[in-house]
């Protein structure tokens, strides 16, 4: 079986445009509503904890973490909490959700040279509705020949992806800025991986990069991909 790679998954968030570093602004202006119930360090403590407790629940995305940013705020602040903190912390989450897109410098004329040689696909994860308008708004919906918003990236999502768009692990590449959501599970389904830091991650994403592999790649910036798309390639084509 000839394993040439003919379709490039990308992560969105923080992948194609900003998007982490909203969030933590947002927990530093939820610290100061909320200082005179404990310090910054007790209060993101308590804040992460009902984010992971509750991501079954609320999933990912805006939406969920002001909910978190709300019980974080009653167990803080129990019967002594201000009613108004709590309609204060919703417009934290309103204005989160009306933040404009920006796309990274360089996305557009990336995706624009692969869009003809690969079949490129958007695969995020998230609030749904929130995802679309900011996919809407990037104005890079065109480039992609299909749009996944899932509700988590495990193994048994990306195979439920691939079978949505009839394809085999080893015809694609991952590009994204979290190991543990999108480089990892595609590695260990037979994938390839190109890992793209970004300067905030939160920490529930953080992972140690199979440095050995060599299916995965680390670059520093989207406008890279070009040029270590060839050399995987190259390496693909010999190991046939």
């Amino acid at each position: 079986m000839k394993k040439y790679i003919n379709t490039i998954l990308f992560d969105a968030d923080d992948t194609l445009w900003e998007n982490e570093i909203f969030f933590r602004q947002t927990e530093q202006e939820f610290c100061l509503l909320l200082e005179k119930f404990g310090s910054k360090e007790t209060i993101l403590k308590t804040l992460l904890k009902s984010e992971i407790e509750t991501l079954p629940i609320y999933g990912f995305g805006i939406k969920g973490f002001m909910l978190s940013m709300i019980d974080t705020a009653l167990q803080l602040g129990g019967e002594n909490l201000e009613s108004n903190t709590i309609l204060k912390i919703m417009e934290l989450g309103k204005e989160q959700l009306q933040r404009p897109v920006k796309v990274y410098e360089g996305v557009e004329d990336v995706l624009k040279s692969l869009q003809y040689s690969y079949r490129l696909v958007l695969a995020t994860k998230g609030d749904p509705i929130d995802q679309k308008r900011k996919i809407e708004a990037s104005g890079l919906k065109s480039f992609f020949s299909h749009i996944e918003i899932m509700p988590d990236k495990t193994i048994r999502n990306y195979e439920e992806l691939l079978k949505n768009i009839d394809c085999y692990p080893h015809e694609i590449i991952m590009v994204g800025n979290s190991v543990k959501s999108d480089i990892l599970p595609i590695l260990q389904l037979g994938g390839r991986g190109i890992y793209i830091p970004c300067h905030t991650t939160w920490i529930h994403e953080i992972a140690e990069c199979p440095q050995e592999s060599p299916y995965f790649k680390q670059i520093q910036n989207f406008t890279q991909i070009p040029e270590i798309l060839q050399m995987m390639t190259e390496f693909n084509h010999k190991s046939a």
